[in-house]
């Protein structure tokens, strides 16, 4: 599907404190086409690649898909025999129902009443999809969580993991489970439109029928009341000194979008991308400083779908003062239909937009056409998915605006990450120091204990508002849980004989912070050091990268892992990934990935992790983790007439030096890591005293070949 074109739009200004700053903040790039619909119609799952060689000897952990699992004898589960009983209720009749991580909006974190896979699987982990069959129930999920799987699953449950060798995808499973006219069930707003039409079209070559359940979600009828309310705390407006920009350019300027194309209005439904264009904050998902909410934005207005009791009387002035209406939540479908019926053009990210407003649009749309045919009303050619043209309304199928212009951080909320990264590291220094003495002194703590820890510190910084997503606190073979998330009841002791992993970030007013350390108590291994000294070897390389504009992420990502390779290892999950400024820890649409079907360039604004790592399963697992932001470099050559890009970085904390093999290094990486530690020391210790400054300074020494 190509973009449609549309005019440039003038570039904005900003408030006076920042008046030298001009972007158009709605970005213009053009993609390959044919490598944009291939990726759009890939599946869920891509293949991902698991790590088998070793250097001066085998790796005695095997990848977790390839070892036995002894199940034992397969047990009844309550919740999946109460949720078969409802297949067979008039207005329902199905074979299979398919139970998604997502909530309607698509989050990658969810508020607790909308964990409906987690409910019905026990499985917890962000990404991951249930299906059950009246007879089998299986879950699919990625190799970042193919251990925590493994230990969450009852017998009862197939265990999928997706991208192996051998394992089908969810479309290819139940195509071969159910027999020819079976009715597979899901509730269409839990899937993107795209998602939902791969489905359908994946299962009909078996000739299965893909039913919407629109009116009731079956997990929420059997867990009746014990499923939590839904989330209703106070939405804040994100200051302008943080935000850059008011609400009210942010919509002329998505107007000027509008205007470009034959839509008459847009659908917004992503979290972020409600909070961002609107200068608002709330706290209804876990680690997300975002509200549940639509938006649709007209030529002439705006339209808010939110529950009310939410709103403070400034954010009622505040979404007046922008020309923002606000409607009940749920209202949404109505809205849609009432827009259709007027023969409204409406702009719809089906890659994002659930099911069931697309499809609300498009049965409204067609009972406007056969009213109207025949009336001579409609006459004229408009934008139409299928050909690109075609008489009366019809939807504009493309990706939402907002995303890359939300990525593209201008310099308010540059100004806020790079103090807020401060800040951060300020409390990790002051919380390291405290975890080293109390290991030396040979106190037990588990995993949990020292999360909890940290968030007892980063609390007690400025601003501080919450954890940016479940500390991964993991300890020996804890740490090859890619994902993992320690529990009070069976979590780990911190061995300080092992390696620990501790990957973990913060909300803060003014940013998010994302940073993942690899520490050892005692003396490592050669293995470990090895392997260590590999990442930490990638890690440079792709800070230190050099590209031309218009680089998609995808050509970077061997940087970080060239160093593992030539070993014959990997890891299990992509390199970099886009961050918001005091929003998601996770953002598009850029990526630094082997998944080459992201053409996003990377452009100057963007912030990226940078986190290689590598894993031995039921052994140790080792990341290292910095935030960046591309900005341009200024080469003494210009071939091609064209800017080139680096990175910045944003995070400045130490690298524990003790776990580098200085044989396998070279000068320039020694270089590389004695200036980062000297940065990090010329940065932090002015906001440390005590024994954290010198702790921040034993850990910031230069360090040399001998």
């Amino acid at each position: 599907m190509q973009s449609v074109p549309s005019q440039a739009i003038r570039p904005l200004s900003l408030n006076a404190s920042l008046s030298s700053y001009r972007l158009p903040i709605f970005h213009k790039f053009r993609i390959d086409s044919a490598i944009y619909r291939k990726s759009r119609n890939s599946p869920s799952f891509l293949t991902l690649r698991c790590c088998d060689g070793s250097s001066g000897g085998p790796v005695i952990a095997k990848p977790s898909w390839e070892l036995r699992w002894n199940r034992g004898v397969q047990e009844p589960d309550e919740k999946v025999v109460a949720l078969r009983r409802l297949f067979s209720k008039p207005g329902i009749g199905i074979d299979a129902y398919i139970i998604p991580s997502q909530d309607a909006h698509q989050s990658e974190f969810i508020a607790e009443c909308y964990k409906r896979r987690a409910y019905i699987s026990g499985f917890t982990g962000s990404a991951g999809t249930a299906v059950v069959t009246k007879d089998k129930t299986a879950l699919w999920t990625d190799g970042r969580y193919f251990l925590q799987a493994e230990k969450q699953l009852s017998s009862s449950w197939i265990l999928m993991r997706a991208g192996s060798l051998g394992v089908p995808t969810t479309n290819e499973w139940l195509n071969d489970v159910l027999a020819p006219g079976g009715r597979v069930g899901i509730d269409p707003f839990l899937f993107s439109h795209d998602a939902a039409e791969e489905l359908k079209e994946a299962i009909s070559k078996k000739k299965l029928e893909l039913v919407y359940l629109y009116d009731l979600n079956l997990v929420d009828e059997i867990w009746k009341e014990s499923r939590p309310k839904p989330p209703n705390k106070p939405i804040r407006v994100h200051e302008m000194k943080y935000a850059g920009l008011d609400v009210v350019c942010k919509l002329s300027s998505l107007r000027a979008e509008l205007a470009g194309t034959v839509a008459s209005a847009i659908v917004i439904s992503m979290l972020d991308e409600v909070a961002w264009l609107l200068n608002l904050r709330g706290s209804d998902v876990p680690h997300s400083p975002v509200m549940y909410a639509y938006l649709i934005v007209e030529a002439e207005g705006a339209k808010l779908f939110v529950n009310e009791s939410k709103l403070t009387p400034e954010v009622m002035d505040h979404l007046k003062n922008a020309g923002v209406e606000l409607r009940p939540y749920d209202s949404i479908l109505s809205d849609i239909k009432r827009l259709a019926a007027q023969g409204a053009h409406l702009w719809l990210d089906t890659s994002s937009v659930n099911a069931a407003i697309v499809e609300t649009y498009k049965s409204a749309l067609d009972k406007y056409r056969t009213n109207h045919r025949g009336r001579g009303k409609i006459n004229n050619k408009q934008y139409d998915e299928s050909n690109g043209l075609s008489s009366g309304p019809s939807g504009v199928y493309m990706r939402s605006p907002i995303s890359l212009a939300k990525a593209l951080k201008n310099p308010a909320e540059l100004e806020g990450m790079q103090n807020c990264h401060l800040r951060d590291a300020a409390a990790l220094a002051r919380f390291w120091c405290w975890l080293e003495e109390e290991i030396h002194k040979n106190v037990k703590l588990t995993e949990v204990d020292v999360a909890d820890k940290l968030l007892e510190f980063r609390s007690k910084e400025d601003s501080f508002l919450d954890t940016s997503f479940d500390t991964i606190s993991g300890s020996g073979a804890n740490g090859a849980v890619i994902h993992y998330r320690p529990e009070p009841e069976n979590c780990s002791v911190v061995d300080p004989n092992k390696l620990f992993l501790l990957d973990s970030g913060a909300q803060y007013i003014d940013g998010t912070t994302d940073i993942t350390r690899t520490v050892h108590f005692g003396e490592p291994t050669a293995r470990e050091k090895e392997c260590f000294t590999r990442v930490l070897k990638g890690h440079i390389a792709l800070d230190q990268a050099v590209f031309p504009e218009n680089t998609p992420g995808f050509v970077l990502d061997a940087f970080a892992r060239s160093s593992l390779w030539k070993i014959g290892l990997d890891y299990r999950h992509g390199t970099g990934h886009g961050v918001g400024a005091a929003l998601n820890v996770h953002e598009g649409p850029q990526s630094i990935s082997y998944r080459y079907g992201n053409t996003t360039p990377l452009l100057k604004g963007m912030i990226v992790s940078n986190e290689p790592g590598y894993y031995e399963d039921h052994a140790f697992g080792i990341r290292i983790e910095n935030l960046l932001c591309v900005q341009e470099i200024n080469t003494p050559n210009r071939y091609g007439g064209i800017e080139y890009l680096g990175f910045e970085k944003l995070t400045f904390f130490p690298i524990q030096t003790k776990l580098v093999d200085l044989s396998l290094v070279s000068n320039d990486e020694i270089e590389w890591l004695n200036n980062y530690h000297s940065h990090v020391w010329e940065k932090v210790s002015p906001l440390l005293e005590g024994p954290a400054r010198q702790w921040l300074w034993n850990n910031t020494r230069a360090i040399y070949k001998q």
